[in-house]
């Protein structure tokens, strides 16, 4: 398992239930993940090596080395390898790309232009009679979309990302789109370059505070199932935006293997596409995980085979599972590192807490991070979920600790 966050150590979890899997790696893995291995994830050739010497199947937990070429690099050595090739990747290490192939295609999403030119888009922005959120072309970890209320905000936006270089070459380029108002939900599907299968539904609190306060995060919480996605809707993300991705990625020449995300925004029942992600989300992993009643190994290997039609319908445990992250206060600016965390002695069997932003010293675990653990819990009912969720996390303790406590809200004034 490649990378270091609570994704990677939630799928290490659930790969090491499998009875076809002998060992797990993670590298370079966290304070949580076993048999850690000292690579770095974008160290590609290290990472080929370790695996050969291994006889490893490697899964990709994050975007960069994805971007990078990992998977192309070890398909050519003729290592089994789960994830999308570096041009599949495109949907995520560019927006523009993205947008442009959404526009050829007809996949439903917001209307944009692009600009490399600050005063060009200043411009442009001025002309607007509605309200606009600026991305970064590049990979920002998860943190280059700017969300405008007003068209100073816009033209602050775009210095901030064209002119001051706040997210670097990633902001070299920028996409100016129309805000959509509606609900946000999270659908992920697991695809062979043929098919694509749906995972659980999930919803993730990007904003760093209360009631979507604040700036964005990596995530600050996930709930699965969420109500937002109903099977009406479910089926039509499936059929007008995953399916048409996977089959245009396709004839375009460029198949899709591996975990496709599509970031979705509902205005009057209909979807449209924020964003792609190439990877399983986080923290929305670590909720859809603890609900797989399946050997997500099998659906892997069926994955680099082309072979998910020859698979049953992955089951779910009937059960809401919600994850509540634990940040390092001052997260996603400058937060303090090397706190000593402690309360793992007192967590219940309905609850797992994932390791990200955690080291291990001399037996004891530390912050090492801003998003640190994501405490998650199931529930017969959402709201039983939540309450376990937050139970296990007011256990768990250490100096700068900080959550949001409005995880699943959301989804309680849908049922």
């Amino acid at each position: 398992m490649v990378g270091s966050g609570g994704r990677e150590h939630a799928l290490s979890w659930k790969l090491s239930q499998s009875d076809k899997v002998e060992t797990v790696f993670t590298a370079p893995g966290n304070g949580g993940t076993k048999n850690n291995v000292s690579i770095d994830v974008n160290n590609l050739d290290e990472l080929a090596d370790f695996a050969q010497k291994n006889n490893c199947f490697t899964v990709v937990g994050p975007e960069d080395p994805l971007a990078a070429g990992i998977v192309d690099k070890f398909n050519q050595l003729n290592l089994k390898v789960f994830g999308p090739s570096q041009m599949a990747a495109q949907l995520e290490s560019s927006k523009i790309w993205a947008k442009n192939f959404m526009k050829r295609n007809n996949i439903p999403t917001a209307r944009f232009e692009i600009f490399d030119d600050a005063h060009k888009a200043q411009e442009y922005v001025k002309s607007l009679d509605y309200n606009v959120v600026v991305k970064a072309d590049g990979l920002a970890a998860g943190k280059g979309v700017i969300v405008c209320n007003s068209t100073k905000e816009a033209l602050d936006a775009i210095q901030t990302i064209l002119v001051k270089k706040t997210f670097g070459d990633a902001g070299n380029k920028i996409i100016i789109e129309e805000r959509i108002e509606g609900i946000e939900a999270s659908y992920i599907s697991l695809s062979d370059g043929q098919i694509a299968i749906p995972m659980a539904s999930s919803q993730d609190h990007k904003r760093i505070f209360d009631d979507d306060k604040g700036p964005n995060t990596g995530g600050m919480g996930a709930y699965s199932p969420t109500p937002i996605v109903t099977d009406v809707l479910a089926e039509k993300i499936q059929k007008k935006i995953i399916d048409k991705t996977i089959h245009s990625m396709k004839n375009e020449g460029i198949p899709f293997k591996g975990f496709l995300y599509a970031g979705i925004m509902v205005r009057n029942n209909e979807p449209y596409v924020l964003e792609y992600n190439v990877r399983m989300g986080d923290p929305e992993c670590q909720p859809i995980v603890m609900r797989m009643d399946f050997d997500l190994y099998d659906y892997f290997v069926a994955s680099i085979e082309g072979k998910l039609s020859d698979m049953p319908s992955p089951r779910w445990k009937n059960q809401y599972a919600v994850c509540v992250v634990l940040a390092s206060k001052g997260y996603p600016e400058s937060y303090a590192k090397d706190e000593e965390i402690s309360g793992f002695d007192f967590i219940p069997n309905e609850s797992y807490v994932f390791h990200a932003g955690t080291k291990k010293i001399n037996g004891k675990i530390l912050s090492n991070g801003g998003r640190v653990l994501g405490v998650t819990a199931l529930g017969d009912t959402l709201k039983e979920a939540i309450d376990n969720a937050y139970d296990t996390s007011d256990k768990i303790s250490w100096n700068n600790k900080y959550c949001r406590r409005d995880i699943g809200k959301k989804g309680l004034s849908y049922l």
